[in-house]
């Protein structure tokens, strides 16, 4: 038995107001404060992972150190705590009745009639403690997906009122996030819907301690004292969150509202002094007062949705505020480049970014943007798909294969340029089968990538079923494209250069997954720094 409390983070009124900022918030202040923290996300819907799901059905795919396809709250968790985290601290509906039909049929419930409750709220009640009886955390925060009301999250809600009673007086805290409407016609906000939403939490036996309140408009301590009375909360309890700048400023808006303390305090646990951000408001002077602004191209097929790229756009966050740089990152959809798109959005930039992805579509604005930036010396970065598209790229252009290409993209090709990965041949299975989680990577000495890290070894998350050709090494080599990054255990290419090039880097591998406010990405943070040098160059040509 451990003593580790528990904090539940429930919505309501609407989706998307931002429980994974909260509770990572949250997380930060109690972090600062010397308790060891960490956050699960527990999603309602059946699928095993997100990791078959489409980018515009639910944001990008997050990978941790251990193979686990995530949902992208996990990446907020990483970027607030700088802590990693794994396949534990995120569970679907699909994962958990998995799980207990894998336990039927091996006869684990005696002859039983498996139901819902209590079998099903059990194994949900089992992953939450999961975490907490590792000994290694304090406080474990618990981010309930979906809204209350869902049918689909019933389960879970009736899981953390049973899970409350089991640990007693003192040992957990619930809180929900609601909106706080503002009507422009009547000219006011309203408390209405949070009052309905927690009346409806109630009817599923469970009581807010705290209410976070999304909100455009101040809210007034008369509103306060309202959804405090009606609510069934003290007054101090009720939390406003009001819409900031950037996400990174949450942590001390909480901090202002006290959100940290009355969690304290609702847990019995010591409340000594102010937490430690010192670190972090560093981090957000920098990102408010940028010395000079960079344009960078973001090159993707699924740019109508920021949230598919979200890892990305914070490691640029993070990256130019190490750097004092504004990085304004500009979306190019890759289905859509033409010459005329070149010319006029493309050239226009201080770098260029191809971002992953999976499919035939789009790929040849992909690599359009590559040649671009390839022949006017506008330092590139390929990420996973995007250093695919830079190896078809050159091998069509500088090499003389025309019909180079992926055999994702042609199977007949014939030059394979990028192949299937040989223990990918025989997989029918599309869940959680492709190269996951974190692989070392030696890096050739004196290469730009050796100079990026400062170090010969590293290891870099990845997740992909396709990799550079080894069979096509040397000739791309004595044309100029230089494996400079290799897997010692298998020795597949996972970077390339080019050697007459100031700034031209493809990575197999996800860096964007390891970029924290605490410890920015290498290759970012060098990525941004290229673009300020081009655009410096780029303007004393032009004066």
């Amino acid at each position: 038995m451990t003593n580790t409390k528990y904090v539940f983070v429930t919505g309501g009124v609407t989706s998307s107001l931002g429980k994974g900022i909260i509770a990572a918030s949250l997380a930060k202040l109690l972090q600062a404060r010397g308790y060891k923290t960490t956050i699960q996300k527990f999603d309602p819907y059946i699928n095993v992972d997100p990791g078959t799901l489409n980018p515009y059905e639910h944001g990008e795919c997050y990978v941790t150190d251990d193979g686990a396809e995530t949902d992208l709250d996990l990446g907020h968790y990483e970027r607030f705590l700088n802590v990693p985290t794994s396949q534990a601290n995120n569970v679907t509906t699909g994962r958990i009745y998995q799980s207990v039909i894998e336990k039927e049929r091996r006869g684990e419930y005696l002859g039983k009639t498996v139901q819902v409750i209590p079998h099903i709220t059990n194994e949900i009640k089992s992953r939450i403690q999961l975490l907490g009886k590792t000994g290694k955390y304090d406080i474990v925060i618990t981010e309930i997906g979906g809204t209350v009301g869902d049918i689909e999250s019933l389960p879970y809600i009736e899981s953390v009122r049973q899970l409350v009673w089991d640990l007693g007086e003192n040992n957990s805290v619930v809180i929900h996030l609601t909106l706080i409407p503002y009507l422009s016609a009547a000219g006011e906000l309203k408390t209405k819907p949070t009052q309905h939403s927690v009346k409806t939490l109630m009817e599923s036996g469970i009581k807010a301690d705290i209410l976070v309140c999304r909100t455009e408009h101040e809210i007034s301590d008369d509103i306060k004292r309202k959804l405090a009375l009606f609510c069934n909360v003290k007054q101090g309890a009720v939390i406003q969150s009001i819409d900031t700048d950037t996400i990174y400023n949450v942590p001390n808006l909480m901090l202002e509202e006290g959100l940290d303390t009355v969690t304290l305090d609702l847990l019995n646990l010591p409340d000594e002094g102010k937490p430690d951000l010192t670190n972090w408001n560093n981090f957000l002077q920098k990102y408010a007062n940028p010395k000079q602004e960079v344009s960078i191209g973001l090159v993707g097929k699924y740019v109508e949705l920021q949230d598919s790229y979200k890892s990305i756009l914070e490691s640029f966050i993070h990256a130019g505020a190490a750097n004092e740089v504004s990085v304004k990152v500009i979306s190019i959809h890759s289905e859509h480049i033409t010459k005329d798109v070149i010319e006029n959005t493309v050239s226009t930039l201080d770098a260029i970014l191809v971002a992953p992805g999976f499919g035939e579509r789009g790929v040849q604005g992909k690599i359009d943007a590559v040649q671009y930036a390839r022949e006017h010396q506008i330092p590139f970065l390929g990420i996973c798909l995007g250093m695919q598209m830079a190896v078809i790229e050159y091998s069509r252009n500088v090499l003389g294969l025309a019909d180079a290409n992926s055999r994702e993209m042609d199977e007949q090709t014939s030059h394979p340029v990028i192949d299937i990965m040989e223990e990918q041949k025989d997989i029918t299975h599309m869940g959680g089968t492709m190269r996951l989680g974190a692989w070392n990577c030696q890096l050739k000495p004196d290469s730009l990538i050796h100079k990026v890290y400062g170090k010969e070894r590293i290891s870099e998350r990845h997740r992909h079923r396709y990799e550079y050709n080894n069979s096509y090494k040397i000739q791309l080599e004595e044309k100029g494209m230089i494996s400079t990054g290799f897997n010692p255990e298998t020795n597949l290419v996972e970077v390339v250069e080019l050697r007459d090039h100031p700034w031209f880097v493809g990575v197999q591998y996800h860096p964007e997954y390891k970029s924290t406010v605490a410890n920015p990405h290498p290759l970012f943070v060098n990525f941004v720094q290229a673009a300020v040098a081009f655009k410096k160059k780029k303007h004393a040509s032009m004066a």
